[in-house]
């Protein structure tokens, strides 16, 4: 890409970005550092996304800053209580969150287990229904094949996922284009207004325009936005903003 595309294509995605850290040494200091990023000298973020241990302390940080919070439940390994995982979604609503990213019980899905889905899906739905966003993580990287994915997606929505997004970003397969474009198609087949989230392994303004442009082919070029479009990662941001200030690209380990 030419520096003026990298410009065009990183001021599209800068307001999509839900900027994240999940790391297992995230501490107070760390989301400080995060929320004071997210708010850039060329616009905010979509959205912050943290431990639900973290929340009410980035609601004061971020509280006339316009910039929603979203939480993870039921992570990494989708393997909690549905009990367990409404008293943590009730928890972090109660604390500040905008936003619940649940990562469905992929390995009951994977064993046939749709019911046991279904049923976190559903009262997690209730727990956070006119209170939060239900961003609903479908783990495609641990599911047994594209059919079970397109499979997970359709659950998701049918079950009223506000988002349906593609990894937790803790498994050795994340975001792909191949699933963007399994669970973007699933949500044009619905008809119903569904977003879509890839997330992990997303470092360069290349790579935005790359799932972007699979939501304009599918979708068309006035469908994806902030509040139909997300990016989960950490990493990208700094390559955004490098690109909107002119500069080269930033290379990054990050999530």
């Amino acid at each position: 890409m030419s520096p003026e595309e990298r410009k065009t294509a990183a001021r599209r995605a800068l307001p999509m970005v839900d900027l994240t850290d999940l790391t297992d040494n995230c501490n107070h200091e760390a989301i400080e550092a995060l929320c004071t990023r997210a708010q850039t000298e060329f616009g905010p973020v979509g959205a912050v996304c943290i431990w639900p241990r973290f929340v009410a302390h980035a609601h004061k940080l971020l509280a006339r800053s316009g910039i929603p919070i979203a939480t993870v439940v039921n992570f990494p390994g989708g393997n909690q209580s549905v009990e367990m995982t409404v008293v943590e979604t009730a928890t972090a609503i109660s604390d500040g969150a905008d936003e619940i990213d649940l990562v469905m019980p992929y390995q009951a899905l994977n064993a046939g287990k749709t019911a046991e889905a279904n049923d976190m899906l559903n009262a997690v739905r209730e727990a956070s229904s006119q209170q939060a966003l239900l961003k609903v993580i479908i783990e495609a990287g641990e599911l047994s094949d594209d059919t079970l994915v397109r499979k997970a997606s359709d659950m998701a929505i049918e079950a009223g996922a506000d988002f349906i997004k593609t990894s937790t970003g803790k498994v050795p397969v994340n975001a792909t284009l191949e699933f963007a474009e399994i669970m973007i198609q699933a949500i044009a087949d619905s008809g119903k207004e569904v977003g879509f989230k890839p997330a992990g392994g997303i470092k360069s303004t290349e790579d935005t325009a790359e799932y972007l442009a699979i939501a304009d082919k599918i979708m068309g070029s006035d469908w994806a936005n902030s509040e139909t479009f997300r990016f989960g990662a950490s990493s990208v941001l700094d390559d955004l903003l490098a690109a909107l200030s002119g500069g080269s690209a930033v290379k990054s380990d990050g999530y």
